[in-house]
């Protein structure tokens, strides 16, 4: 079954409060529940040390793939645990049907390590376009929400991302060394200049909101697994922010972006961004 563009408004329209319980309830059951309580076992490696997945990533997943398709029929789901078991899953993304992007629990070394600086990040996206994102931060209590065209809300108060204040450093968050190649890195030296200040990033997901919420300028990444952009992006879009990679084009979630890329507060401060980075490559 294939879903067209006025099903999945029409979906939006009434349903969007649905897809915020469901992912409610996921981080209820399955997340919550294990949040400064897992034990040795329930915590793996994928890559290496720094590359963690737990208990709670799995079934909170897997709680989200049954809920999700089910409200809407014909959809299909990309979550980061699913596609590391098979990568191919990933491929849905380039895919004709309505397809989910879960990263059911977005930073979790912070979650293992009993931080409260992770989220559950959930996008709804359809022909490479993403149409509405849930960003939960179950430790904060913080609900943000975005539909394409419709705005941004946190907690229900609409989002405004602003512009950073003139005169004042940027404050900018960017990848862990780990994640970047040495031409990433190349890239990433050209934000080491005045009027900038770096730090590592947490959460990928509350960073995105950190943005949209006026209280980080901008981040500069250096990868595209879409379960850690897609809902982000969307949020900053809403809140009235932009991003560019390095090629100065938005960031595309089917992949094939050029890296770094940031998102910003403002469309000024994405291009003075990667201006840097080119700089700097």
């Amino acid at each position: 079954m294939i879903v067209d563009i006025e099903t999945i408004d029409e979906f939006l329209t009434h349903r969007t409060s649905d897809v915020e319980e469901a992912v409610r309830q996921a981080a209820a059951t399955e997340i919550m529940p294990r949040f400064r309580q897992l034990a040795a076992h329930e915590i793996d490696q994928k890559t290496g040390p720094h590359d963690l997945v737990t208990d709670a990533d799995r079934k909170a997943e897997q709680y989200l793939t049954e809920a999700l398709t089910a409200l809407l029929p014909g959809s299909v789901v990309v979550g980061e645990e699913a596609v590391h078991a098979d990568p191919a899953t990933y491929d849905a993304i380039r895919g004709t049907a309505p397809v989910w992007i879960v990263d059911p629990v977005d930073g979790t070394r912070q979650f293992v390590h009993g931080d409260p600086g992770f989220c559950t990040l959930v996008a709804l996206a359809l022909d490479g376009v993403v149409h509405a994102s849930w960003t939960f931060a179950p430790a904060r209590d913080e609900f943000a929400t975005a539909i394409r065209g419709r705005g941004a809300v946190l907690d229900g108060a609409p989002l405004r991302s602003g512009s950073p204040v003139p005169g004042r450093d940027l404050d900018i968050a960017t990848s862990h060394p780990d994640y970047t190649t040495d031409e990433q890195k190349h890239a990433l030296l050209g934000l080491r200049t005045e009027g900038v200040v770096t730090r590592p990033c947490g959460s990928a997901g509350l960073e995105y909101l950190a943005i949209a919420r006026g209280e980080l300028d901008a981040v500069a990444f250096s990868w595209e697994a879409a379960w850690d952009h897609a809902a982000g992006l969307l949020l900053v879009e809403e809140a009235g922010g932009a991003h560019l990679t390095l090629a100065g084009e938005p960031f595309r979630i089917t992949g094939g972006n050029a890296l770094p890329f940031t998102a910003a507060r403002d469309a000024a401060t994405a291009r003075r961004v990667v201006e840097l980075l080119g700089a700097g490559a």
